[in-house]
Parts: structure tokens; C-alpha cells; sequence
């Protein structure tokens, strides 16, 4: 069903042509990737969209049925509202009958014997009845505790920037409307929180339109992806990947045709300055063709980003951790944390938002000092620290004094000087743009330019902390391969989990408490890890393990089943020589399941239809009720109860059929 229609949307800022005639349509279904350098418009082609900043020629038409909802990248808000008012403050029937329950029944829990309370309550459940809302409250608190938000009653005006922002991404994913428009949804969320939001928009049946710079989000979301480039949008039928086989053509075929027409211009030259007499019409019209031939060449304004800026000297002694702890009131953050850098070591550093992540950061920087422990920094190390935030930007400072401050000249990568001015000129921002206020740049350009800075000043040892939010994918991808190649150490906090699997070789991995857990790999391979370590963890509570000799799924020893994963800074498991290891690894273990694996196997489809027909019982229930909230509470908990066991003998399942295949694989191998 189609939606809304754009019609030849044009917009400039200033001299800066953001985009022009720009027309398509949007269908139910359809979920759109926007895509773009920082700069080129997309929050404010989203906004044109939306209605919320108007365009300077065009339209968006709208018909009256279909709502669209926006969220911003630093929406408003009620600093006096709740978490859970703000969610629930839509103005739809459904929201309207669910604030006045949630209110009547707070009244009747004060004042008990109220009978007019009692009224207002049979009412608001009749309502509720009425409307079908009674799911709602409960999809805004399980939304809320996805994303991290642990308590609904908190004032939005207590909350951090990217709390606040998670809490308006509740609010317009549950809001009902036909064209949900997100800009930048990913910033400010854990990687649970990501992929719990990608299930979110993959059900989702209205119209979708963002921009993000997550690309395994983008790929695995969006079926349609424009891109923004020097004021033209080009439309891409795909997700991301197909999106840039789909590019690399069209710009194979626009070098192809470019290289035809200098040819075709080098030879309209030469029999120009061969003397072309302008007498004759034929003549005329081949000097018009040579005018109109180099006029219509490529824009020569779209630069190419050049992140070639050289790194100095690390010594032996780099970053070392011993017996690290830190603590904020009651909250251990981090406990008994000791961990040595070593040359061109690549660390991410990933957990929930709130769990220490980037405190850990700080200590190494010396911005924190640790209750317990000592951090020793090397004496040849340069610490280049990218923060979250631009607190330390003085925004009323031109671009170019900016970066002077720290550099008025800067060594690259191939040993050549050059001028804080064409540094910024290969960092894709031109003169006329460098003697421009900071705060001027758009959020994107902003980061571009504080990471620019940083990089200098010719670090050794690289703290990013959330580098991925607010740049564009363009860059990140620059940042990628400069991270590749640079020498020194990085260490990087982030919920990108493409940057990550580019970028990482361990992971130190928060796990509450204090805890961090190191593992050996990139980002994919620690959740390989995480899951083969939960298949596994059901035969350890049953029979102990197959055979006794603590084989791990797949039959490998418990050393190589590990993944790597062991507490950070930690040695290996007392009682383990490392030639018995070294002699586990060589030989080949014989598969086999153990008494209760195979009583697992004979019982589990059983239990899956018994668990599934059982979790259909609640729904029945659920959906007949009526307005009897404490029985909706029971149903609601066992319900949440038993899609929980299904997700675990789903593994199981899987996991004992894997081991099923591979032992009768090892029966047909034939003998060495």
C-alpha cells in the first residue's frame, strides 16, 4: 500500500547544495537505508520528510490516514516527566486508556477504600477491554528493559543525553504509526539492545526510514537504500551488501563513460587548437560540442577522505594494569583487573551501557585514578583519547584554529609535512569551510574533525570510546583501514559490531560485578564462543560432561571449546601441564553422547511441542481476561517464563542434532 510520495525536494545551506529535485515513493514494507558522507543532509532530508524543517522547493504529500513519527537525534523532552509517561505519551486511543488505568489503579493503591476510584478503575479496564490495550504497558516496560532503562519511574531530567534518547526510541517504536522515520537509532544502545531493536523493526509492518552508520544493522533491516551524494540521491533496490555490489557497477559504468568523453574531448582539442575557423554552421556546432564536452564533467567537489597522518615511536613498556578496581558508591564497576599491552595489540571493549566500559578508559587516559591497583603508562606513550561527547570542543573556535592548536604542521604516514590546512583539506573539509565556526558542523562533521585532531597529534596508543557514533560509513571504513595499518595500540570501546569484527583481535567483555572476561578473537567470535558455552552448559548440570573428559560440542577439548575466553589478566586452570594440553590438542577425541545427552535427544521434541502448546494456552488466556490486571500479571510473568524455556530447549535441540550428525559422520570416516 502506498504511503506518502517525495516530489522534487531541494534543499541548500547557504552556498552548500545539500540535495536537489529528489523524488520517490514509499510503500508499506518498505524499510530504507539513507546513506551519505557527514554533511550531505540526511538528518535534514529526514526532517524535510517529516515536516519537521521545511524544504526550499517540493513537497512530501501525505494523505490524511497515514501518521509519520520521527525520532531525533537529540530529541525534546519534560525534564519533570517519567520514563514511563514519556513512552506512554502518545496521543492514541490505545495510549490514552492505558494512562488513565495506570492512573486510576496508582489512586486506588493510595486510598484503598475509594469507591469512586474503584469506578474510575472498572471503567479504564472496560476501555482497555474495548480498545485491546492491555499488552501495551507491558510492551513499553519490556521495551524500556531492553534498552537498558532499569527504572520507568526515573525523572527524564536525571538522565544522561543518551538515556533520554532511548527513552524517545521507546516512545516512537511504540507509538502507533504508518512511517516511523529514526535518525541514528543505534547511537547511545549496548549491542543487546541493538539486536533486540533490529527484531523490533524486522517485524515491523509500516514504512521505515533511518540513517545509521551500523552496517550489519543496515544490512540485516533495510530492503531499499539511498544515497545522498553531491546533492543527488541514487536508489538502490537492496540491503547493504547488495547496496555496494549495486554502486561499484554504476561507478564501473560512470568511469566508463567518463573515460570516453576525455577521449572524446582530447580530440575536439586538438582540432581546436589546430585553428578551428568559425566561419561555417558545421564548424560552430563543433565548438559548441567541445564547450558543452567540458562542461559536463564530473564534480570535482567531492573529495576523497585521506587518513595518512603518522604515529610516533612506542617503547617497551607501554599501558600496564595491576590489581585495577573502581568503584562508584555501592556499584563495583570494575574488580581485581590487571591486564598488560603488548605492540599492535587491538582491544574491544563491550558490555551494557552503565557496566564501566568507558571508566575503564579513563584510567588508562589518567582522567580517573583507581580506588585500588596501579596503571603505569610507558614513558614513549602518546595516548590519543576520542571521547564520546565534544565537551572538550570550544565551539566558537574556526575549524582551522582548531586543529592549529594542537598542529600548525603535521607529519603523514609517507614522511611529507604539510599545513594544518590541507590536512583538513584530505579530511574532506575545503577552505571555505575551514574558517567556519565549530558549531556551525553538522554532528557528523564534528566527530570527523575532533578525531582529526587527535590524529595530529601522532598518538601511540589510540582510546576510542563509541568511535562509530555520528560518523559516516564512508569514514569509518577510512578509520578501519588507517586502524589496520597503525602501528600502535588501540583499545576500543563500541556497540558496532562490524567495526569491531574490522578492528579487533580480543575482547575484553563486562559481565556485572566487576567482572571482565577475556576472550581471543573479534567481536563474531566471542558470541560464537558465548553460545557453544550455552548448548554446553545443560549436559554440565546433568550427566558432567561426555566421557568424563570435559569435551566441549563439536568434541573438541575444553582448552580449544573455551574460545579464549578466560578472566582478563588471568592464567591458565591450576593441574593442567602444558604437555597433557599440547598432547588433548593433537589427538582426536571419539564423539559420543553421554546417559543424559541421549535421554536429552529421545525427550526433546516432546518438550518443545509440550512447551509450545502450553505458552499457546497463555496467549489464549491472555487475549479473554478482560480487565483483571492481577491475573494479566501472572500470565504476563509465565509467559515471559516459557518463551524463555523454549529459547533454551531450542538450543538444545539444535546443539544435540549437530552432535547427532557429527558422531554419524565419525562412524562413516574411514580409519587412517
Amino acid at each position: 500500500m502506498h504511503l506518502l510520495s517525495i516530489e522534487h525536494l531541494t534543499k541548500t545551506y547557504g552556498e552548500k547544495k545539500l540535495f536537489e529535485d529528489v523524488s520517490f515513493g514509499i510503500s508499506e514494507g518498505d524499510k530504507i537505508g539513507i546513506i551519505g558522507v557527514n554533511g550531505t543532509g540526511k538528518s535534514t532530508f529526514l526532517k524535510a520528510i517529516a515536516g519537521i524543517e521545511p524544504a526550499d522547493s517540493g513537497k512530501v504529500v501525505i494523505p490524511p490516514r497515514v501518521s509519520v513519527r520521527m525520532l531525533l537525534q537529540n530529541p525534546e523532552f519534560d525534564p519533570e516527566e517519567t520514563v514511563l509517561e514519556h513512552v506512554l505519551g502518545g496521543d492514541t486511543p490505545q495510549l490514552r486508556a492505558v494512562r488513565e488505568h495506570a492512573a486510576a489503579l496508582e489512586g486506588l493503591e493510595l486510598h484503598p477504600q475509594s469507591e469512586e476510584l474503584q469506578q474510575r478503575l472498572l471503567r479504564a479496564g472496560a476501555a482497555m477491554d474495548e480498545l485491546d490495550a492491555w499488552q501495551l504497558e507491558s510492551d513499553a516496560r519490556t521495551a524500556l528493559s531492553k534498552l537498558g532503562l532499569r527504572d520507568p519511574e526515573a525523572r527524564l531530567g536525571t538522565l544522561s543525553g543518551g538515556r533520554r534518547k532511548r527513552a524517545a526510541m521507546a516512545a516512537a517504536l511504540l507509538s502507533p504509526s504508518d512511517v516511523l522515520i529514526l535518525d541514528e537509532p543505534t547511537n547511545h544502545i549496548d549491542n543487546e539492545s541493538v539486536a533486540w531493536l533490529e527484531g523490533m523493526l524486522q517485524k515491523r509492518r509500516g514504512a521505515l526510514l533511518m540513517v545509521t552508520h551500523d552496517r550489519y544493522f543496515l544490512d540485516r533491516v533495510s530492503n531499499r537504500v539511498v544515497e545522498l551524494d553531491r546533492g543527488r540521491a541514487f536508489f538502490y533496490t537492496a540491503n547493504y551488501s547488495r547496496f555496494l555490489e549495486l554502486k561499484l557497477e554504476r561507478e564501473e559504468r560512470e568511469a566508463s563513460s567518463e573515460a570516453k568523453r576525455q577521449n572524446l574531448l582530447r580530440n575536439e582539442l586538438a582540432w581546436i587548437r589546430r585553428g578551428a575557423k568559425a566561419r561555417s554552421t558545421k564548424q560552430k556546432a563543433r565548438i559548441e560540442r567541445f564547450e558543452a564536452l567540458k562542461a559536463s564533467g564530473p564534480d570535482k567537489t567531492s573529495g576523497k577522505l585521506d587518513l595518512s597522518v603518522a604515529s610516533s615511536r612506542l617503547g617497551r613498556k607501554i599501558v600496564e594494569l595491576d590489581g585495577v578496581a573502581k568503584r562508584y558508591g555501592e556499584r563495583t564497576l570494575i574488580a581485581d583487573f590487571s591486564y598488560i599491552a603488548v605492540p599492535e595489540d587491538r582491544v574491544g571493549i563491550i558490555g551494557r551501557n552503565g557496566s564501566g566500559k568507558s571508566t575503564l578508559l579513563k584510567l588508562i587516559a589518567g582522567r580517573l585514578q583507581p580506588d585500588a591497583g596501579e596503571v603505569a603508562i610507558g614513558p614513549t606513550v602518546r595516548i590519543g583519547y576520542f571521547s564520546q561527547e565534544h565537551e572538550e570542543m570550544d565551539e566558537s573556535m574556526r575549524v582551522i584554529e582548531y586543529i592549529r592548536e594542537q598542529a600548525e604542521q603535521v607529519r603523514t604516514a609517507d614522511g611529507t609535512t604539510i599545513s594544518a590546512g590541507q590536512l583538513l583539506e584530505r579530511f574532506l573539509f575545503p577552505p571555505a569551510m575551514q574558517w567556519s565556526p565549530i558549531a556551525k558542523l553538522s554532528g557528523g562533521e564534528k566527530r570527523r574533525l575532533q578525531l582529526l585532531r587527535i590524529l595530529s597529534g601522532a598518538p601511540n596508543v589510540l582510546l576510542l570510546d563509541e568511535p562509530t557514533n555520528d560518523l559516516d560509513i564512508a569514514t569509518l571504513g577510512v578509520l578501519e583501514d588507517y586502524l589496520e595499518d597503525f602501528p600502535g595500540v588501540v583499545l576500543v570501546v563500541s556497540h558496532d559490531r562490524y567495526f569491531l569484527d574490522r578492528t579487533v583481535e580480543r575482547i575484553f567483555a563486562f559481565e556485572g560485578g566487576g567482572t571482565i572476561v577475556e576472550h581471543t578473537g573479534n567481536y563474531s567470535e566471542y558470541e560464537e564462543s558465548r553460545g557453544k558455552k550455552s548448548l554446553a552448559e545443560p549436559e554440565q548440570a546433568g550427566a558432567g560432561g561426555r566421557g568424563g573428559a570435559g569435551a566441549a560440542p563439536g568434541g573438541k577439548g575444553a582448552s580449544a571449546a573455551a574460545g579464549g575466553d578466560r578472566p582478563a589478566g588471568g592464567s591458565a586452570p591450576p593441574g593442567e601441564p602444558a604437555d597433557a594440553a599440547a598432547g588433548a590438542a593433537r589427538r582426536e577425541p571419539k564423539l559420543r553422547m553421554s546417559y543424559q545427552e541421549q535421554k536429552d535427544f529421545e525427550a526433546i521434541d516432546g518438550r518443545i511441542e509440550e512447551t509450545e502448546a502450553k505458552l499457546a494456552r497463555v496467549h489464549e488466556e491472555m487475549g479473554e481476561i478482560g480487565s483483571d490486571s492481577v491475573r494479566l500479571q501472572r500470565l504476563m510473568a509465565e509467559q515471559a517464563e516459557l518463551e524463555a524455556r523454549l529459547e533454551e530447549l531450542l538450543e538444545r535441540w539444535t546443539y544435540l542434532n549437530e552432535l547427532s550428525e557429527q558422531i554419524e559422520a565419525q562412524k562413516t570416516k574411514p580409519r587412517s
